[in-house]
């Protein structure tokens, strides 16, 4: 992690083609995120096509926020491609243990083994099987209460869990690292959370999952400190935002990132 900014070059080097089956409150926001970041996002969700698309891209984000029956099987049938043609998927299980619809949705994609899972430190804890107290999209427990959990996840599906919050989460099962970057605004804009989840899976083309999602959440803070010291609240973060993500140097995010092992 010592030259965490040379994942952010490659990233853009790569310019990745990420289809995301996100929900409706997300999607511009995340399209605009992810192009200033340097990658290429596709919002492809329809049952008809999102499989078939999945074998053109180079990654995929999954976000439950606005699941019904024909997302959850859209989102079944591209993980699917994904895992069998070994490329990056992110699995984002938003409010996962909220209905049954979503902890049904929730358990039938873990099965398909995402490269990434990021949550919040409820949902992580749900999508576990532990008792969680998170209220719809919101967490009530924090990160430090869901390490255990992310661990276990980890160790279950082969790949890497991220928990979000003050201070993020990242493990791989046995390694863990704690990233420290954000600015508290953030959680005040809608679907940032989600539109992270996007640029996790666009960090994960090419490079090994765990320093490529470090990366990304530290990546995603530090643009969120320098767009807070901009700005005067939520409305004005939001173009800030779009500006530092685009504006950050991968020497910028090597100098700035605070990154630690756990």
């Amino acid at each position: 992690m010592e030259e965490i900014g040379t994942n952010l070059a490659k990233m853009r080097d790569n310019a990745p083609l990420v289809q995301n089956i996100t929900n409706y409150v997300a999607m511009n926001i995340m399209a605009n995120v992810m192009l200033a970041a340097g990658a290429s996002p596709a919002m492809v969700h329809a049952r008809e096509e999102a499989a078939e698309f999945a074998a053109i891209a180079q990654a995929l984000s999954v976000n439950i926020g606005t699941l019904d029956a024909d997302w959850v099987c859209a989102m079944e049938e591209s993980a699917g491609v994904m895992t069998a043609a070994g490329k990056p998927w992110v699995l984002d299980p938003v409010a996962v243990g909220a209905t049954s619809l979503r902890r049904d949705a929730g358990a039938r994609l873990l099965a398909l083994r995402p490269t990434v899972i990021r949550g919040n430190a409820s949902e992580v804890l749900s999508l576990a099987g532990a008792d969680a107290t998170g209220r719809g999209v919101d967490a009530s427990d924090g990160v430090n209460a869901a390490e255990a959990a992310a661990r276990d996840l980890a160790a279950r599906t082969g790949g890497v869990v991220a928990v979000t919050g003050p201070v993020d989460y990242v493990t791989d099962g046995t390694t863990g690292w704690r990233i420290a970057n954000g600015a508290p605004v953030m959680p005040q804009v809608t679907a940032l959370g989600c539109s992270l989840t996007g640029i996790v899976a666009a960090f994960a083309v090419g490079q090994p999952a765990l320093p490529a999602t470090v990366a990304a959440l530290a990546y995603y803070g530090l643009a969120g400190e320098q767009a807070a010291a901009q700005s005067t609240g939520p409305g004005s973060f939001q173009p800030a935002f779009l500006d530092a993500l685009a504006a950050m140097t991968p020497e910028a995010l090597t100098a700035g990132a605070r990154v630690t092992r756990a």
